[in-house]
């Protein structure tokens, strides 16, 4: 399993890697390994702005359906349209190719309150 030290961790499986002022938002390995196959990702959320916790989309999987949750507020720049065609790319590649949005985060102070990669491997027993 997986645990990059260069991206913060939410308790609802979400990470964030912050560039300057905009970031990347996907779920983590642990989230793609217990969904199982990812066969759809249907975020159609792009220029809309969430605060932490809201529902930006879904992520479905062979036998599950499972909502996404914004780790920080901030505005949907971008949507990751290679995942249309290759929605399997989250179960790959969840830190890189995997990623599902990016955003202009809003609440830069809300990125503090995120677990480092040591204390989410902890959290989740791993």
């Amino acid at each position: 399993m997986n645990f990059p030290e260069n991206v913060k961790y939410s308790n609802d499986h979400e990470w964030i890697r912050v560039e300057g002022n905009e970031a990347y938002i996907g779920i983590t390995d642990f989230a793609q390994s217990e969904l199982g196959e990812i066969v759809y990702v249907d975020v159609t959320s792009e220029g809309e702005t969430f605060a932490k916790g809201d529902v930006f989309g879904s992520i479905e999987a062979v036998k599950t359906v499972s909502d996404l949750l914004m780790p920080v507020a901030g505005e949907v720049l971008e949507v990751n349209e290679a995942l249309d065609d290759k929605p399997e790319l989250v179960n790959q590649d969840p830190y890189g190719e995997g990623w599902i949005v990016k955003i202009a985060v809003k609440e830069v102070s809300e990125i503090d309150e995120l677990m480092s990669a040591g204390e989410y491997q902890s959290f989740v027993g791993k």
